[in-house]
């Protein structure tokens, strides 16, 4: 909410321009009815600060989402010990997705135009209004195309003029713009990467990029496209992709055509439509170390994806 709407600035401002008691009930039901646009737009699932949140992923073994579980067909164990889950829901909850793109030169002609009218309609049709987004494009450097917007659909159209040229540098892309997340609204977070080939030009390393995302709570979808005549030396590293996006839930998708890129995007937001939000206050207070985290559900023909962890810092004093 902007600052000039926020209810204490309005009363400040009636107490020193009102006078009389009609004026007054004006501002009064001024800052009511921002108190109620506030409350409208807090998502359905609230984490306390000492809670810890989980997003799950659980399909069968044909991959199918499985979508009517309860609060306790899950489990949760964090460094062998079993957690109480304190907060559960299965509805969707509001999610900040950033989406990186390849800009480099090998990305040019279709693989772009492709790549363009695939985000277009993932930011236009398949995430709700509710949602936030922000845009960037990266070849030997990361570019931010715009940041955080809500509804996401305005983000329509804003990689037109994008022209690809330059390397391509993936691990830096992930490290620069991985902050990025700190500053979102929304309680759920996703990042989804499209790239049509290696890391040819980052200085950070694939262990500094998997560090940096292994220290935020995101999904990270890899969409690799991954040509059958592109030289060897230059084809994507799917392994390395899923070393990035495995640990935190996500995965690695190859395509084989820029035309496959659109199914791509919509099966990452299917997912991201039927997903559970769990909550469980850890057994052990924060101490800064990193906590290995596993989830489950009893049955067993059924298999899940989240985070596998979290560094458990310390709350401010």
């Amino acid at each position: 909410m902007p600052p000039y709407l926020r209810p204490s600035t309005l009363l400040r401002a009636c107490r020193a321009s009102v006078e009389g008691r009609a004026a007054l009930w004006v501002c009064i039901v001024a800052i009511s009815a921002c108190g109620a646009q506030l409350a409208a737009q807090t998502p359905r699932f609230r984490a306390r600060v000492d809670t810890i949140q989980v997003t799950v992923t659980v399909t069968d073994a044909n991959g199918r989402l499985i979508t009517d579980l309860g609060k306790d067909d899950f489990e949760i164990i964090e460094d062998g010990i079993p957690q109480q889950v304190t907060q559960f829901t299965a509805e969707r909850v509001p999610v900040s997705l950033g989406v990186l793109l390849d800009g480099s030169d090998s990305m040019r002609g279709e693989r772009m135009v492709d790549a363009r009218a695939a985000f277009d309609r993932f930011v236009a049709e398949l995430l709700q209004p509710d949602d936030e987004a922000f845009v960037a494009t990266f070849n030997h450097a990361p570019k931010m195309v715009a940041d955080w917007k809500q509804p996401p659909a305005v983000l329509a159209h804003t990689l037109d003029g994008v022209r690809p040229w330059g390397g391509t540098a993936i691990y830096d892309a992930l490290v620069a713009l991985a902050p990025m997340l700190d500053h979102r609204t929304n309680t759920r977070a996703a990042l989804v990467v499209i790239s049509d080939g290696a890391d040819t030009a980052s200085d950070r390393t694939l262990q500094q990029a998997r560090e940096k995302i292994r220290r935020t709570d995101a999904f990270v979808y890899a969409i690799a496209i991954d040509a059958a005549d592109a030289p060897i030396t230059t084809r994507v590293n799917a392994e390395a992709l899923r070393e990035i996006t495995g640990p935190s839930g996500g995965y690695t998708e190859l395509v084989r055509e820029p035309t496959d890129l659109a199914p791509a995007t919509e099966r990452i937001a299917n997912e991201l439509n039927h997903q559970y939000t769990l909550g469980y206050s850890a057994s052990r207070p924060p101490d800064g170390t990193w906590r290995n985290i596993r989830v489950r559900v009893h049955n067993r023909e059924y298999f899940t994806r989240a985070r596998r962890g979290y560094f458990a810092e310390r709350l401010p004093s």
